[in-house]
């Protein structure tokens, strides 16, 4: 499989000690589709986790004590946010770009209106640096996500050194195919299994699915990495466009992608990275794997976002 390029962060410790006090969220009593009025100082209750059980137990994975145990993925949420403002202690304006890194297996999402209500309450908050700013940022995106987290900051003297990069692959979206199903469809997967296994990446920019609460167009690319047999790549690519009416979130339409090909396809290794352009100043892109190479994806942006 192609190597990924950034190595693995140390997240995976001692996530008994953060807040996981989120079992009655749901994403209806969030602020999506509200209105809500700008906080302008501080304030880490903005946050609005939600338990990725549900959704996780809805696609067949096994929940004990209302936690998905026994993931067949392991992976990455990588959130990118471009409305970053604080003031130093003079009181003059400070911006950045946060890059988040949080581990598929921790038992939150955090709900992405209430991500961006957060970060803006920081627009009149005075700090004495970034690295003020960061810890505010590790302590409670972790609390939010029940699981320790990474942050990078992006200072602007460095926004010049911002690097585009789109996936390598085999580009399905070649394929003249008629369409005519729009919500998904996974037993139309199907792989040759009478042919040797094969090492295959596959790269698709027509992955649309919408909103779980607001209904709003959510667009990204996706890249498929896999070893085994020949998957038809006809049905792969209808399989994909059959979300354009579909309604969850992005972490959850990946995780479900995942899950399908595995059950439908069988590969010995799976790997599913989309991609999806910003909304509300932030983009979320999943990556869901079982190999490893040692390595984390790039997270570098493609040409739409």
């Amino acid at each position: 499989m192609a190597d990924h390029d950034q190595p693995y962060p140390a997240l995976f410790f001692n996530k008994a000690k953060y807040i996981m006090s989120t079992s009655s969220n749901t994403p209806e009593q969030s602020q999506l589709g509200k209105t809500s009025a700008y906080q302008t100082e501080y304030d880490p209750s903005l946050l609005f986790p939600i338990p990725r059980a549900e959704k996780r137990a809805e696609i067949g994975l096994k929940i004990v004590d209302g936690k998905a145990v026994n993931l067949p993925f392991f992976g990455m949420d990588f959130w990118n946010a471009y409305e970053v403002s604080w003031l130093n202690l003079r009181g003059k304006p400070q911006v950045a770009i946060l890059s988040v890194f949080a581990p598929a297996d921790s038992p939150n999402i955090i709900e992405s209106k209430s991500f961006k209500l957060y970060l803006n309450a920081f627009n009149q908050t005075k700090l004495a640096g970034t690295d003020a700013l960061i810890s505010l940022l590790q302590t409670d995106l972790s609390n939010g996500f029940g699981a320790p987290v990474q942050i990078t900051l992006t200072p602007q003297e460095q926004f010049s050194k911002a690097v585009f990069q789109e996936f390598e692959g085999q580009l399905l979206d070649r394929l003249d195919i008629e369409v005519d199903q729009y919500s998904p469809v996974p037993t139309i997967l199907q792989a040759d299994h009478s042919q040797p296994a094969i090492e295959e990446t596959l790269v698709s920019h027509l992955l649309k699915s919408n909103c779980l609460v607001t209904g709003q167009p959510d667009w990204a690319s996706v890249q498929i990495q896999y070893i085994g047999a020949p998957i038809d790549q006809e049905a792969l690519l209808r399989y994909l466009i059959s979300f354009r009416n579909h309604n969850e979130f992005h972490e959850q339409c990946v995780e479900r992608i995942f899950c399908d090909i595995m059950q439908y396809c069988k590969p010995q290794k799976l790997s599913v990275y989309a991609r999806y352009t910003r909304r509300g100043g932030l983009d979320i892109n999943p990556w869901r794997s079982n190999f490893t190479t040692g390595k984390m994806p790039s997270n570098h942006r493609n040409a739409r976002q």
